[in-house]
């Protein structure tokens, strides 16, 4: 279930900004922050478009950012604020991490792999679980995308 902790309202509402910012670039608006210790130490957003990048989305461009700045691959006392569920890629690339925690926002019933068509984030087969809060703000990131893919669509 979502979390309605301070600390966690606070940073997706962070990363919501972060999503804003992506659709006013014309990127599909998903953001993403990574914390340590309750501080930042990578955000962003999509930018598939802009980097002509399929791999591009939100959570692997935070991922990267976080490792060259922490000066390790491993991420393993960490917390992801992502406004929409990770995809497989997103959600594998958050198992290879070691990611500590995910809190995301709006559930992806097409593409989502933490809890819409599978948990890879929580697969007892792998090497790496990580605890899951979803439905942070969900509403407010469902209306994000939904707006978006409407204006594209147009009348």
């Amino acid at each position: 279930m979502g979390s309605d902790s301070p600390r966690d309202l606070q940073w997706m509402t962070r990363a919501l900004e972060m999503a804003e910012l992506a659709g006013s670039r014309g990127e599909v608006p998903v953001g993403a922050v990574l914390t340590k210790d309750d501080e930042i130490v990578a955000e962003g957003h999509n930018l598939t478009v802009t980097a002509n990048d399929p791999t591009a989305h939100a959570e692997v461009v935070v991922i990267r950012e976080a490792a060259q700045t922490l000066g390790d691959w491993r991420l393993t006392e960490c917390t992801l604020y992502v406004t929409l569920e990770p995809c497989a890629m997103c959600a594998g690339a958050l198992v290879l991490s070691r990611l500590k925690r995910l809190v995301f926002g709006a559930s992806d019933p097409k593409a989502g792999m933490v809890g819409s068509l599978g948990n890879l984030v929580q697969d007892e087969r792998l090497n790496h679980m990580m605890e899951v809060a979803s439905g942070t703000l969900a509403d407010e990131a469902g209306d994000l995308l939904r707006d978006f893919f409407r204006a594209r669509r147009g009348p």
